[in-house]
């Protein structure tokens, strides 16, 4: 059996390593004015992150069509591939799951197992890495899905954010809230953990820094990490130094958010996606 594996640009994942694991990433669409982009494909970072600041309305984000699953599902078969494992950003977060699932639910021509990563970023990235290396090993889908949910159950993302303008823009607190926070110099600190979000507020960039590391330490020991943020590389590298012993021996990539969070989060941010070693917690659900 060949099973390949299908996520979505939110994963973060880089291009190369999607490459190398034969993962198919389907792009979503950010919305910016009256023009429409596929993310990672139309808009760049740099180009993203360099105008967010001075886009007179905030951008909104989209999932592409059920067709467009159901066709590339079709066309991963024409491929050889005989079923297929997509993994989505948590459907918590976004509609993406939803219309993954209707796309393959109109796909006949294989079998389609539509998985919730209940995490975003490198925390669903990792899930589909982890999918598309045990596919090559020649495991079976049983297999495939029970590991990466037993690593879902390990993986944390933190992040403090600079700023709560873009969360206020983006509907996520009123007005009233951003300001105080603002003029408080609140940083909040968002995370993700089994598909349920939550939200800490911080006193001042260095308690908030702080306050990540201690986040980091709690899962430690880790199997995997990575930096993440929002077009702010000197931040996450002041944060590796910061985190060099909870980091040591592992390969730690340093990942530019896309521009489909990071509208809603800002520039500025910067955190952690990582797995423990550790057993997981029980599953509440």
């Amino acid at each position: 059996m060949s099973i390949r594996i299908v996520t979505d640009s939110t994963a973060d994942l880089p291009s190369e390593v999607a490459a190398s694991l034969g993962i198919t990433v389907i792009p979503l669409y950010i919305h910016i004015g009256g023009s429409s982009y596929l993310d990672g494909v139309e808009l760049t970072r740099e180009a993203f992150y360099a105008g967010l600041p001075t886009y007179e309305a905030a951008p909104t984000t989209a999932a592409p069509a059920p067709d467009v699953f159901r066709e590339t599902y079709e066309r991963l078969a024409a491929e050889g591939a005989t079923a297929i494992l997509s993994i989505h950003i948590s459907a918590n977060l976004s509609s993406t799951l939803h219309v993954a699932s209707l796309g393959a639910r109109a796909t006949t021509v294989l079998p389609v197992k539509v998985l919730d990563s209940r995490q975003l970023s490198l925390g669903t990235g990792f899930a589909a890495e982890t999918a598309a290396r045990l596919a090559q090993n020649g495991q079976d889908m049983d297999t495939i899905i029970a590991a990466v949910d037993e690593q879902i159950l390990r993986t944390h993302t933190f992040a403090m954010l600079d700023t709560m303008e873009y969360l206020r823009r983006s509907g996520r607190v009123n007005w009233v809230v951003a300001r105080l926070g603002n003029v408080l110099q609140i940083k909040p600190i968002l995370r993700m953990y089994d598909g349920e979000a939550g939200a800490e507020r911080v006193r001042t960039h260095s308690q908030a820094r702080a306050r990540v590391v201690a986040l980091l330490r709690e899962q430690a020991p880790l199997a995997r990490a990575a930096l993440v943020h929002t077009h702010t590389p000197e931040r996450a590298e002041e944060l590796r130094q910061e985190c060099a012993d909870l980091l040591e021996g592992l390969d730690v990539p340093s990942v530019d958010i896309t521009p489909v969070i990071g509208a809603h989060i800002g520039p500025g941010a910067v955190g952690f996606v990582c797995v423990s070693q550790r057993a997981p917690y029980a599953r509440r659900r």
